[in-house]
């Protein structure tokens, strides 16, 4: 059986590229087309050794780094430009750049919907698919751009932008339902993006959790000997997130910066230069610990040089020193909104530690509320719940998150939170896991 695997991008190397890690473990042997590749980031540096197939916009100049996005629209032009027929399958991974429907002509029509009188949901895979080869969509989500869900950037800064983005956003989704019946099978990363899958596509899938290797979290000595004690005795929390509008690490900030809180955050992105400014807002400059650049930390400015600070911005760090600041960590803050699935809390929870949770979106489904779960029994506290916002859309509050704190600080002095059942509990996430599903899957669709 030949198998192709298929990416949106390889520009940064996140959940989607973890779970196009394990794919690629799967079958070492299955080239990767993807639509272009920065050589100088974090995801090359991954599958560099891998047989990367790009499309023509990796000749575009600037197309990788700055005219991707306003030029989305050619999104169906890069995937027909590929030819995928020397294949028996063929697997997407699927979420910003409508990476599905590849390599086949066409899909259902309206006419054809109409005349058969039936739901695309049921109907057969000779209706959906015209043959060779078989694709399954691993969707990490549905654009979330094209859906109404928070991202990456906020286009209502600049009106002009807004309206460009809603008159291109309009023909992308309609290209994006067609594409979505043209594939034959649907996997979700959680049932909250099955459900997504389901009302926006009107298509059924099977859930496979993404893979996390939740034996490299546990290889601390100490932690792997704390027989189950409670998380009490490191004084830091934890942020680990690319820094974008939708992962709301400005609440954080506010809030264990107005507590007196120590907090480490990990990550770079576009919103570094206003987290520079938003923090003057709420304390003092010398407070706060910031890189110069937005992926790579002061090595002039460390908690040793400054007594009274709260708040430390690493920048990217590598596998080691991640690992070991979950370890080591009192909890992790995961704020993130309508979160697909959410690694973070995943890693977290391997290394023993409990999680703080925005409660809404698929961390709904690995984390475990302490407070109705009862002692012992949960793996983290939730914050924010959706159903008493006034939106499901809008962005957790510094009040919550405050209550929140509070709670996990009172579990924690009762002794709510046993580190051994709490990586007991990451294992269900497990990579090992994740490939004994895939390949159940493919044996029970592929024949």
């Amino acid at each position: 059986m030949k198998v192709a695997l298929v990416h949106d991008y390889l520009n940064e190397y996140g959940g989607a590229e973890r779970v196009l890690e394990a794919l690629s473990e799967i079958f070492p042997k299955a080239p990767i087309y993807t639509a272009f590749v920065r050589k100088d980031s974090s995801a090359y540096k991954r599958f560099k050794s891998k047989k990367i197939i790009t499309s023509w916009a990796q000749n575009v100049p600037f197309f990788a780094s700055r005219l991707h996005s306003p030029l989305r629209f050619l999104a169906p032009l890069i995937w027909n430009s590929l030819d995928f027929s020397e294949y028996d399958v063929v697997i997407t991974s699927a979420s910003w750049y409508v990476t599905k429907g590849v390599g086949k002509r066409s899909g259902l029509s309206s006419d054809e919907t109409g005349a058969k009188g039936q739901t695309l949901d049921k109907l057969s895979f000779t209706e959906v698919s015209d043959g060779k080869p078989i694709e399954i969509c691993y969707c990490h989500t549905p654009p979330r751009y094209l859906y109404g869900y928070t991202t990456a950037t906020n286009i209502n800064r600049n009106f002009l932008i807004k309206v460009y983005a809603l008159i291109v956003n309009h023909f992308m989704r309609v290209y994006d339902f067609e594409a979505a019946q043209r594939v034959d099978y649907f996997i979700a990363n959680s049932r909250e993006v099955a459900a997504r899958i389901k009302k926006f596509y009107r298509r059924e899938s099977t859930v496979i959790y993404p893979p996390v290797d939740t034996s490299a979290y546990s290889k601390n000595k100490r932690i792997a000997s704390s027989k189950g004690k409670s998380l009490n005795a490191n004084s830091y929390f934890l942020v680990v997130s690319r820094l974008v509008a939708s992962k709301n690490v400005d609440v954080v900030v506010e809030v264990c910066t107005k507590l007196g809180l120590p907090l480490k955050v990990v990550g770079a992105g576009r919103e570094m230069a206003n987290f520079k400014k938003l923090v003057g807002k709420f304390i003092p400059k010398k407070n706060v610990i910031l890189s110069d650049s937005e992926g790579s930390r002061d090595s002039s400015a460390s908690p040793q040089n400054d007594s009274h600070s709260t708040v430390e911005f690493l920048g990217d760090v590598n596998d080691e020193e991640l690992i070991s600041l979950y370890q080591n960590c009192r909890a992790v803050i995961f704020a993130a909104s309508q979160e697909d699935f959410g690694l973070v809390p995943v890693e977290a929870m391997a290394a023993g530690k409990p999680v703080i949770v925005n409660a809404e979106g698929g961390v709904l489904e690995s984390v475990v509320d302490a407070i109705p779960a009862g002692k012992g029994k949960g793996t983290g506290v939730y914050f924010e719940l959706a159903r008493n916002k006034p939106s499901y859309f809008d962005p957790p509050t510094a009040g919550s998150l405050t209550l929140a704190i509070n709670n996990f600080v009172d579990l924690e002095k009762k002794g709510y939170f046993n580190a051994n059942f709490i990586r007991f509990h990451a294992q269900k996430f497990s990579k090992e896991r994740f490939k004994k599903e895939i390949l159940k899957f493919m044996g029970s669709k592929v024949r």
